[in-house]
């Protein structure tokens, strides 16, 4: 019964050794792609930094969006670079996995660092973004209020002359049927100027918003993924 038994395990020893060995090799290919991800990923950051626009609310807010939609990169790096823990590792190794893992503590902080920014630059984003639509609808309405106090004054030669100036003639019209047309049109210019204002400046708040949400619960899930791989990664401290 001993010799069978044995005489079965071994094809299956031998297997889950060729297998070990395959893992083995594979999980070189892991750290190595790991390794790529991580300079991709530096490269990347660099770039968004060059140059740099701090205290500017816009380039803060999206250079903040940006580090947190391409945070999957290095945290896939990471995860690779880790993968086996110290088996099959090269000595020298060691210290650059230390180094990763105080990193990953580090990015932990600083993501969570940036949800406060990132909320201050949407209220401030929200409120330039709120002036800037203000003052140039305010301009819109000044010209239209300007045309209309001269054509309140004008004379009906002059809105003879006016129409002229457009292309246009009063072709056997009463002038001040078309004084009162063009008024007309003026008001409702001025009521369309308003209503767009209003809509531009909702639309801007909610795409403000929305990236605001979007971009900050990202960065708080990207802390906690960093810290749970620091957390995880307490052997490569050790050395």
């Amino acid at each position: 019964m001993t010799k069978p038994t044995t005489d079965k395990l071994i094809p299956l020893l031998n297997e889950l050794q060729e297998f070990a060995y395959k893992m083995a090799d594979s999980m070189n290919i892991f750290r190595v792609l790991g390794y790529g991800l991580l300079l991709l990923a530096l490269f990347d950051i660099l770039e968004m930094f060059i140059p740099p626009g701090f205290m500017n609310p816009a380039w803060e807010f999206q250079t903040f969006g940006a580090l947190v939609e391409r945070v999957p990169v290095p945290l896939i790096g990471f995860v690779l670079v880790f993968y086996g823990e110290k088996y099959s590792r090269k000595e020298w190794e060691f210290r650059i996995l230390k180094f990763l893992s105080w990193l990953t503590l580090l990015l932990a902080l600083l993501f969570l660092l940036l949800i406060p920014l990132g909320i201050a630059n949407t209220v401030r984003l929200t409120n330039t973004t709120v002036s800037k639509i203000n003052i140039l609808s305010q301009q819109k309405l000044t010209q239209a209020e300007q045309l209309e106090k001269q054509l309140n004054q004008a004379t009906p030669e002059q809105i003879n002359n006016f129409l002229k100036s457009q292309g246009r003639s009063l072709e056997g019209q009463n002038p001040q049927e078309v004084k009162n047309q063009i008024l007309s049109q003026i008001s409702q210019a001025k009521e369309k100027i308003q209503t767009q204002t209003k809509a531009t400046q909702s639309s801007q708040r909610t795409k403000l918003l929305k990236n605001s949400i979007k971009w900050n619960l990202g960065a708080l899930v990207s802390a906690a993924l960093f810290l749970s791989i620091w957390q995880g990664t307490r052997w490569a401290r050790m050395n």
